[in-house]
């Protein structure tokens, strides 16, 4: 009977287990960092592509802003001939020639919208690529753009409004309606200031006084507006700069 012999298997020894198990623990540990690396890379050009990107948004918002203040200072400028006007008209009904001014600079707000193209991208998830600081930075501007957004549409729209309901309840419908164009009104231009007849449809001395109270209310308002816009166009353009600098942007 033919007597078979297994083959003989060799142990291995301590020290060939341990360079097996070095070879395999480096090969992945050299894979982890590799991806870390290219993660690394990833997401910091990502992060400078969304910086400059914040950078040209920051730039068309101050573009605007500045825009706006200049309306609103001129808004302002024209409405103080009110006081000069009020006497005239409450000594003649009839003497409403310069109440045009003061409507066409008091019927319509222009409203201000940051360019949230960037913002939009980092609070879906882009926040975490940026470091802290720039982070930080991007939220303190929006929470600053919010309170100026809160104002505008709440006590800014509740003035001009107030404004505007007061004069229906005055004005000749014949007399206004010229003044009220589509243009004006969406504020793309303040339109024209000339009347052409006696403004008051109603004699109520009361009622005429009302509207040039809320008339002086909303001159204060628009310039606490003008000032939160000043305050929102300096932090944009800090900023500007401030990113320009750490980021080496042009």
């Amino acid at each position: 009977m033919e007597v078979h012999h297994h083959p003989k298997v060799e142990k291995k020894n301590f020290k060939e287990y341990f360079l097996e198990f070095l070879m395999i623990f480096l090969a992945v540990t050299m894979g982890f960092i590799a991806e870390n690396i290219r993660e690394h890379f990833n997401d910091h050009g990502q992060e400078e592509q969304y910086i400059q990107s914040l950078v040209e948004d920051l730039g068309s918002d101050t573009a605007r802003i500045n825009d706006i203040i200049q309306f609103d200072e001129a808004k302002i400028t024209a409405l103080n001939s009110m006081y000069d006007c009020y006497d005239t008209v409450t000594n003649d009904l009839k003497a409403t020639s310069c109440m045009g001014v003061l409507i066409k600079f008091s019927k319509v707000n222009r409203p201000f919208l940051i360019n949230d193209r960037t913002i939009r991208q980092l609070d879906a998830g882009g926040f975490r690529v940026l470091k802290k600081e720039d982070a930080d930075s991007i939220l303190a501007y929006e929470r600053m753009y919010k309170d100026d957004y809160d104002f505008e549409t709440t006590i800014y729209q509740e003035a001009q409004n107030n404004v505007r309901n007061t004069l229906n309840e005055l004005a000749n419908f014949k007399v206004v309606s010229p003044l009220e164009n589509v243009s004006s009104l969406n504020g793309a231009d303040s339109g024209s200031s000339s009347l052409n007849g006696p403004l008051l449809f109603s004699a109520d001395r009361n009622l005429l006084n009302k509207w040039f109270n809320q008339l002086q209310l909303y001159v204060r308002v628009t310039k606490a507006q003008a000032s939160l816009l000043n305050s929102l166009q300096v932090k944009a353009t800090n900023l500007i700069t401030f990113y320009k600098t750490k980021h080496h942007l042009n």
